[in-house]
């Protein structure tokens, strides 16, 4: 358990690296919009996602209504009810309290790395789960303190390019299922809708909207036998 614990934690290297400058931002608005060090480290320990803490702290700032913030925050982060639907044959073998916190630790790049293990066949075991987790949950939160407590550490992310990290590891994450039957259509479906929703109604409802439209795709389209990634691990 020791040593997936341990692996867990290295596969958490990636994210932790392209996620610190916002991290660090978050912290620095929770701040600029009123809260105090304290108030931005729980923000970040209860809600613990990245976009909707971004779009909550901006609508706490210009006093929107309890309910909008609510209501964003939870649009935001629809697509984690989808990841967990997803993951709960693959948590089948967990007490309720591994699953409660499982789902608590759930990140986009932990769900992509997750479904890959449960598409192989291969179990997710929770020691591996929790060390990947734990550690993007530690440093998340710790990066809301620091930028709480010393303000705009990094005042323009897009001067220095460092507002690239994480969409290039989004779509280092994404073309990560490219093997996968109706990949394509489904992604450019959902790209197209994203850009479109963008460009209509603004941020952050596009990311709802391409997850919902590549959703939509994907039910519509008829289920194939196997997909390629199960057919390579069977011929093994």
């Amino acid at each position: 358990m020791v040593s997936d614990f341990r692996v867990g934690i290295r596969a958490s290297v990636p994210v932790l690296v392209s996620a610190l400058p916002f991290g660090l931002l978050f912290g620095a608005l929770a701040a600029d919009n009123g809260l105090t060090t304290a108030e931005a480290v729980l923000f970040s320990a209860l809600v613990f996602a990245g976009a909707s803490q971004m779009v909550g702290i901006e609508l706490f700032g210009s006093h929107a209504l309890p309910w909008l913030i609510v209501a964003s925050v939870f649009a935001v982060n629809f697509r984690h009810v989808l990841y967990s639907a997803v993951l709960t044959p693959t948590f089948r073998q967990w007490s309720a309290w591994q699953r409660a916190v499982g789902f608590h630790l759930l990140t986009d790049p932990q769900f992509a790395l997750a479904a890959k293990h449960g598409e192989a066949g291969k179990p997710v075991g929770f020691a591996w789960y929790l060390g990947m987790g734990a550690a993007i949950f530690v440093t998340w939160v710790s990066e809301a303190w620091i930028g709480a407590e010393f303000g705009k550490l990094i005042e323009n992310p897009r001067a220095l390019g460092i507002d690239f990290l994480l969409p290039i590891y989004f779509t280092g994450l994404v073309m990560s299922f490219r093997q996968r039957a109706r990949w394509l259509p489904t992604v450019l479906v959902s790209g197209a809708a994203a850009v479109a929703a963008y460009l209509t109604v603004g941020s952050p409802w596009h990311v709802s909207a391409g997850a919902a439209a590549g959703i939509a795709l994907a039910v519509l389209l008829p289920p194939p036998a196997s997909t390629p990634l199960l057919q390579a691990e069977a011929a093994h």
